[in-house]
């Protein structure tokens, strides 16, 4: 697939106890990327420089770089402005936009800055993108990487001790669970250092300093949108997740906007910035595989499945992930495999732990050639699919904790639906966009939302990307976000 989960990815529960498990149980040196170019061999990366290396993997794990002059520009001249107020204005900075829906933006140690267009979609006035850009160059001055690096460092030092030293297991734990919990901890206090930072550097550029603060209220009100994926209490992952909770960062980026001006000071330009927005690419980028309810396309590859009742579908960089409860899950990636080498021996090749011979089949699917067999975990119970699609190879890992044959009947029912696209569908296939309207003298927020061409939550979805409040009204003349297909 693609780039849609970042490193917001964010642990919730038993979905990433589930993505942990289905990415784990496989070790393929072969696998290879759906969307994006074949990675580079070992030696090649070796050629290259270590930042040029993670620009390159960032840009393969975020659909690349997303063109849009305007846009750009608009980032360029905010560099700009925050670099000239900032406590190194020699340092030099680079901006990149990544043609992914993600919120997500960061910042390598040389001063290259990436921000998503989806975090620029959601953001609503030039003082919020500011403080996004602000916060990764407060990360840049503060020399984050460096330190984070050094204390990763200690911690595996620590483990080694531990490890060799120790003969205590509780104390070894013990040992290695506080190493563990400084290095989290500190990550934590860096990203409130860098908030700190922004909102000084974009309050002396003449920007409005809440900006920070309106746009992390608007982060948590839309990651609120996502579904929830099982009852599981994920606070032990949260506890030691490498950044604050959101309301902690609004709490801390209201206090330092308050030490420069009151609200309502600052440029925000929200009209032009909105200006700048219309027509940008909403959602996954089709021709990067996307979903839609439970039905996978991918147009540049050709091919469509149906997952099985009740999945939810999330497109990664590596695999395309679905989620039922915390009870099933599923992976569909790609491997090269020789021609030469049939379907049940490459299920029986020890890609996957577990594998019961015995119930290794070979059918086909629409026409392709295709293969199934069944593995056992402690908890887990796998159905297999490998279907050889042109020269490559797809792989469905299918999982239930309670895999009854109706279970294993829906599985086979969704590899019956993987087939070869039409032209027709191809070509029928286009990104969401936003499209910038003017409010009118009858228009009301439900009135909008009924416009968004959003499949769900389309009310709250208004709302969010509009930066309005549960209570908050639209006013006739006003610039505003839709979704138009």
């Amino acid at each position: 697939m693609t780039a849609t989960l970042t490193t917001e990815d964010r642990a919730r529960g038993v979905a990433f106890a589930l993505v942990v498990l289905l990415a784990g149980c496989t070790s393929t040196p072969d696998n290879k990327q759906v969307s994006l170019p074949v990675p580079q061999t070992s030696a090649q990366a070796e050629m290259q420089p270590a930042e040029e290396r993670e620009h390159l993997r960032i840009l393969a794990s975020y659909g690349g770089i997303y063109e849009n002059a305007r846009l750009q520009a608009t980032i360029e001249k905010a560099v700009d402005r925050l670099v000239a107020a900032s406590e190194r204005p020699d340092l030099k900075y680079k901006a990149s936009i990544l043609n992914s829906p993600a919120i997500n933006a960061f910042a390598l140690p040389n001063g290259h800055l990436y921000i998503t267009r989806g975090l620029i979609a959601l953001a609503n006035d030039k003082a919020e993108l500011a403080s996004v850009l602000a916060h990764e160059m407060g990360h840049v001055i503060a020399r984050h990487a460096a330190i984070r690096e050094d204390q990763a460092r200690q911690a595996a030092l620590i483990g080694h001790v531990v490890s060799d030293v120790l003969s205590d297991p509780q104390m070894g734990a013990l040992a290695l669970a506080k190493s563990k919990l400084t290095l989290a901890s500190f990550s934590r206090a860096q990203e409130f250092e860098a908030d700190g930072i922004g909102v000084g550097i974009s309050a002396r550029a003449g920007f409005d300093p809440f900006g920070a603060s309106r746009f992390l209220t608007d982060m948590q009100r839309n990651a609120d949108l996502k579904p929830a994926a099982g009852s599981a209490d994920a606070r032990g992952l949260d506890f030691l997740a490498s950044h604050p909770a959101t309301p902690d960062r609004v709490k801390n980026a209201l206090a330092n906007a308050r030490q420069f001006s009151g609200p309502g000071a600052g440029e925000r330009d929200r009209a032009e910035y909105l200006g700048g927005l219309d027509g940008v690419v909403y959602g996954e980028d089709p021709s990067e595989g996307f979903a839609r309810g439970r039905r996978f396309l991918h147009p540049k590859l050709g091919f469509t499945f149906l997952a099985p009742p009740g999945f939810s579908l999330d497109n990664t960089a590596q695999a395309v992930l679905g989620l039922k409860g915390g009870n099933e899950a599923m992976r569909l990636d790609v491997v090269s495999v020789p021609a030469e080498q049939s379907l049940p021996d490459y299920l029986k090749s020890g890609w996957i732990e577990h594998v019961d011979s015995t119930s290794v089949e070979e059918f086909t699917v629409n026409g392709f050639t295709a293969a199934t067999a069944t593995a056992a975990g402690d908890e887990w119970s796998f159905r297999l699919f490998a279907v050889r699609f042109g020269s490559d190879v797809y792989r469905f890992i299918f999982a239930a904790k309670n895999k009854t044959p109706q279970v294993d009947r829906s599985f086979r029912e969704s590899i019956e639906t993987f087939r070869r696209m039409s032209l027709q569908e191809s070509e029928q296939v286009h990104p969401l966009h936003l499209k910038i309207v003017t409010v009118g003298p009858n228009d009301t927020v439900e009135s909008l939302a009924r416009r968004m061409a959003t499949a769900d939550h389309a009310l709250d979805r208004f709302r969010v990307l509009n930066g309005l409040a549960a209570h908050d009204r639209v006013k006739p003349g006003e610039k505003v976000k839709i979704v138009v297909d």
